[in-house]
């Protein structure tokens, strides 16, 4: 079965730069690929970055040209490394797979499975 397990959150300076690995285990890099989602408490988790088998990425506006987001088939981990970073950067980071769902205006990417977080706090 899949496993996700993140790591390399922490506490930083505004303006200070982390990365967040993100192992796999059991997971075959598919279509939809794999993503970086992050969550604060008492708001819906957002989608931060996006990464497809054919290496198209995607970021949500609010972290373009900060994040980037990558990933390693020797090593089956996937990265987010986030420079200039901000207060409101400060959440819980999670990773996940992802694969094609039906939705009322076609196929879209939607995650299936989840690691368990890694929180990230900017002051």
């Amino acid at each position: 079965h899949v496993q996700l397990v993140e790591s390399g959150g922490g506490s930083v300076q505004a303006g200070g730069s982390l990365k967040l690995s993100c192992a796999a285990s059991g997971y075959i890099f598919t279509d939809c690929g794999m993503g970086w989602y992050r969550q604060v408490a008492g708001k819906e988790r957002e989608l931060v970055a996006s990464l497809r088998y054919d290496g198209s990425a995607g970021y949500a506006d609010s972290v373009k040209g900060r994040f980037t987001i990558s990933y390693d088939n020797a090593k089956n981990t996937l990265y987010l490394q986030m420079n200039n970073l901000k207060t409101e950067d400060t959440a819980m980071y999670y990773c996940a797979t992802r694969e094609a769902r039906p939705t009322t205006l076609g196929q879209a990417c939607r995650p299936n499975y989840w690691g368990q977080g890694t929180q990230v706090t900017v002051s």
